[in-house]
């Protein structure tokens, strides 16, 4: 496993900061990284004709199992921030109607500001790299 991977999480940890995760999801105080570095998101969202509101229900059906590790934000300016990174397997459907389960790789950055907290998802696209999940 990567060494800036950090895994050092009891479930109670891993709870805790799904529940803020969750909280700001069901709120509305999310954001999904569609920018011109996400260009993954963007592809994978168009691939599966995923609407906003199958987006949020993903993200809200995420488990402690589907932790895999936290790790410090690298870009600059952005050091402070830890990103934490859910694996959760999904039913999707191609255009073409065909299913298909699909493990979709989520990293999450939980931000705490003075008017309340808020999270971004900067990773929503089809797993592309091996994964180790903490709690399976």
């Amino acid at each position: 496993m990567n060494p800036y991977y950090n895994q050092n999480y009891t479930r109670e940890e891993i709870n805790r900061i799904l529940y803020k995760i969750k909280k700001c999801i069901d709120n509305n105080r999310f954001t999904i990284a569609l920018n011109q570095n996400r260009q993954e998101n963007i592809n994978f969202i168009n691939e599966y004709n995923i609407r906003s509101d199958r987006q949020k229900s993903i993200l809200l059906q995420i488990k402690p199992e589907d932790f895999c590790h936290s790790l410090q934000n690298t870009k600059p300016g952005y050091e402070y921030e830890v990103l934490y990174v859910f694996v959760p397997q999904v039913q999707l459907f191609h255009a073409d109607g065909k299913e298909e389960t699909v493990d979709v790789y989520t990293k999450f950055n939980v931000i705490d500001l003075p008017g309340g907290i808020r999270t971004v998802v900067i990773s929503f696209h089809k797993r592309n790299k091996p994964v180790e999940y903490l709690f399976r």
